[in-house]
């Protein structure tokens, strides 16, 4: 028996999610996992045993699922190469032989990743920089963030860097009043490096664990977004010397290819550590996570799967694969 199935064919249950984030992330995959299963079951109608056509078919419906090509394609190989040890691998067993090797693929970038919202290392305190376009859910994901990390004991101040719109500012207000957090601010069109290096005085003056910095959620060209961002970091480092701790982007899953985009724009325009995948809940396009997660090499930090304040989870990926498939 694989590694995988023992994990999934055990009676013990994975302590990092409790029932109601279970029930939570269940309910947020409910469209991708129905689709996708109603896709697969047409798929291997007739059939006994796991041939071409199916894994063509397969490979029809990994894609339209929004995993990606490359990510698909890695995946089939790895099927491909099961079905050759035995010929005779029955439909039944597709997918079991699934969940394993989607698993084992996200675990190839998601290793060690956290299981509950701690900072990872010790530093004080621990600056948390976030990026991504507008309309993907970043001020709401700040927002709860600052939630869960206040939850969980954490003393946690706001930045508001995205000072390129006024109600970049006045939402991310709105979520530190609702959380109870402090948040530093300026005018629209103030400099964002200047109200990320005040963040980063006030937060170390209050003896702050966490900071979180919001940034301009605008897409101009790289060479202005790479020399902005570069300029928040460089400026942050005065106060802290090795700000920001994490470079988080948040990608709206619900956007499907348009995510993988996204990502490629960032990417290149800075140095990105972690990802947030918002909006699963109201998608069909949950296998977006498993591409991005392969095909960018960065781990899936946290996930949305619903609006209510809860509804950020640390991304498990043997959860997130359990649920899928249940």
């Amino acid at each position: 028996m694989s590694f995988f199935k023992r994990i999934f064919s055990s009676d013990k249950k994975d302590e990092s999610l409790n029932e109601q984030e279970k029930q939570s992330l269940d309910k947020g995959l409910e469209k991708s996992k129905t689709t996708f299963f109603s896709k697969l079951s047409k798929a291997v109608a007739g059939k006994s045993k796991v041939d071409d056509e199916v894994l063509d078919n397969l490979e029809d419906i990994l894609i339209s699922s929004d995993v990606g090509v490359n990510t698909t394609l890695k995946i089939i190989q790895r099927i491909e190469v099961r079905v050759a040890s035995d010929k005779y691998l029955g439909v039944g067993e597709l997918n079991q032989i699934l969940r394993e090797e989607i698993a084992s693929l996200l675990s190839e970038t998601n290793s060690g990743e956290a299981t509950e919202f701690v900072t990872p290392v010790q530093t004080k305190p621990y600056v948390l920089m976030v990026v991504g376009v507008n309309g993907v859910g970043k001020t709401t994901t700040i927002g709860k963030l600052a939630y869960q990390f206040k939850k969980a004991g954490h003393k946690v101040v706001l930045g508001a860097a995205d000072t390129f719109r006024a109600a970049a500012i006045d939402q991310l207000q709105i979520w530190a009043d609702r959380v109870g957090v402090p948040i530093v601010r300026q005018n629209m069109g103030s400099d964002p490096a200047s109200v990320a290096f005040d963040t980063l005085q006030s937060a170390v003056a209050q003896d702050a664990d966490i900071v979180i910095i919001d940034t301009a959620g605008r897409l101009h060209n790289k060479v202005n977004l790479m020399n902005e961002l570069t300029k928040v970091k460089r400026v942050m480092q005065k106060v802290v010397r090795d700000a920001p701790h994490d470079v988080l982007l948040v990608l709206d899953g619900s956007t499907g290819q348009n995510a993988f985009e996204q990502a490629k724009q960032f990417t290149a325009a800075t140095e990105v550590t972690s990802l947030a995948v918002t909006k699963l809940d109201g998608t069909a396009k949950g296998g977006v996570v498993i591409g991005i997660s392969d095909q960018f090499q960065i781990p899936v930090k946290y996930i949305g799967v619903g609006e209510g304040i809860e509804d950020l989870q640390v991304f498990n990926k043997l959860e997130f694969v359990d649920s899928f498939f249940k």
